[in-house]
Order: structure tokens, then sequence, then C-alpha cells
């Protein structure tokens, strides 16, 4: 099914060639954990910009306790604070509710831009049960940032496994944007302890 957005679709400008890398998520809310697995992102593998892409809700989670998407981009804003890190709803837009209609949405649209989905690796030990994963992984390549209590265990969770063959080295993490799907490398380096679900006990967190 090809999406179309019912309004504009406000994305980022782009341009041919250019290295993007979309990090998807609820931000929920953002914090400066997102920020360092940009940052990261953005040096390891020679990135010219990074698309914090705010989506309307995870299918995987509760959607109890998920503020309005318009105070989590705001929030978003005011975290990335780069000026290589956009913050996008265009989900929210197009009604898309899994990241790989997301994902073909944008290659379509953008066939020329080499795009690379960005997820920590507490993502990638649970990617197996993301509807299509195995087409996300066809449509582009795909950075694993480490977190804290992940370093051994994502690499060896199932959608790893049967990704492995298509894993490039560490030393070679550069590249990755400019190879052909599959293909995927697992970044480590200092990791963020902060999570989403700590900072929402925080009364005044959206204000």
């Amino acid at each position: 099914m090809r999406l179309e957005a019912s309004g504009p679709a406000h994305l980022p400008p782009v341009s041919p060639g250019l290295r993007i890398g979309l990090y998807g998520g609820s931000f929920n809310p953002a914090h400066l954990g997102h920020r360092h697995v940009s940052l990261v992102a953005l040096k390891r593998l020679r990135l010219d910009a990074i698309w914090w892409m705010v989506t309307p809700g995870n299918p995987l989670k509760d959607r109890g306790d998920l503020a309005a998407i318009n105070r989590r981009v705001e929030r978003a804003q005011r975290v990335a604070d780069h000026p290589r890190i956009r913050v996008t709803d265009f989900e929210w837009q197009i009604g898309a509710r899994y990241t790989r209609q997301s994902l073909r949405f944008l290659t379509q649209r953008n066939p020329a831009v080499r795009f690379v989905w960005i997820m920590g690796a507490d993502s990638l030990a649970t990617f197996h049960r993301w509807q299509g994963y195995s087409e996300i992984a066809a449509l582009m390549p795909l950075a694993i940032v480490d977190r804290p209590g992940f370093t051994l265990t994502a690499p060896a969770a199932r959608a790893a496994r049967v990704l492995a063959r298509w894993r490039i080295a560490e030393s070679e993490a550069a590249s990755l944007p400019d190879r052909a799907a599959p293909a995927w490398v697992f970044l480590h380096g200092p990791r963020s302890t902060l999570s989403s679900t700590a900072l929402r006990a925080a009364p005044d967190v959206f204000a």
C-alpha cells in the first residue's frame, strides 16, 4: 500500500546524495539520551543530518500515558538543540501506523537520498516483533547504538541472528550510508542511562 498525506507532508529539506539518519520513537518525552544517540550516529556514520520521527504511538506499547503529539514535538525540538537534528511528525500527517510504512513513504519520495535507520540496542532486542522487520532491513541500512544492559544480549537477539551475515565491522561504520540494504552495524561507546519511562514520573516533564 502506498501512503499519501491527507495534507502536505512537512518534511525537512533534502537534496540528492544527502546522508540522513532516521531516528523514530514516541519521544514521550524526548531527553538527552536521544540526543546522545544522535550525536554518536552523526559522528560515526558521517551523516549530514538526523531526523527525529515523532510517532503517533508505538503499537507495542501502552498509549495510556502518551502525551499529545504537539507537546512531544515541541519538547523534542528543545532537547535536540542542534542544527543537524530536525524534528518531524510526518508519520502522523500521512497516517502511518508502522515504521515500515513510513520508511517506504520516504524512500519512494526521495529515492536519491541515502537514508539510515537508527535505533538503540534495546530496540534491536525486540526488533523481530516489529511488523515487517525484514522489509525495514531491506529498505535501508540499520545503525544500532549500544544501550546499558543490551551490549551482549541485543546482538544475540532473534532479528540480529537472522541478519547476522549482513553485519559490517564497526571500523567500517562510516561506509554504512553508502551500502545497499540489508546492511547493519552495532556502535559501541559511551552509553546514556536516561529513559523516557523514568522521566514521565516528573510532574512538569512537558512544561
